[in-house]
């Protein structure tokens, strides 16, 4: 599968459980949403991803990637009830960063 490095660097470090890294995939301004919760900017989002990697230590799995839809399908495993799960992430990418990020199942 062919990857953008920018999404390449965030399952990386989302399976390195490196919040620093993770959090340099996004742009200044960007926004998460995930769980139902909005995470802005990128001290909001290294600050809800190590949080999540400290208590469910999740792990990416791609499994597919449409660049015309910007969106990636990837199983992740972890410590939490219904592990694995396959998840969507919605994306826009400028620049070489994530600009927002939706995570869906």
């Amino acid at each position: 599968m062919n990857l953008p490095k920018v999404l390449t660097d965030l399952v990386a470090a989302q399976n390195n459980f490196d919040s620093e890294a993770y959090a340099n995939c996004f742009s200044e301004t960007a926004v998460v949403f995930d769980e139902g919760k909005t995470h802005r900017g990128k001290a909001e989002i290294k600050s809800w991803i190590a949080k999540a990697n400290g208590t469910y230590k999740t792990v990416m799995k791609p499994l597919d990637y449409s660049p015309d839809q910007q969106m990636l399908e990837a199983e992740i495993s972890g410590t939490f009830p219904g592990s694995p799960l396959v998840l969507k992430y919605q994306l826009e990418i400028a620049d070489g960063l994530i600009q927002s990020l939706r995570i869906t199942d």
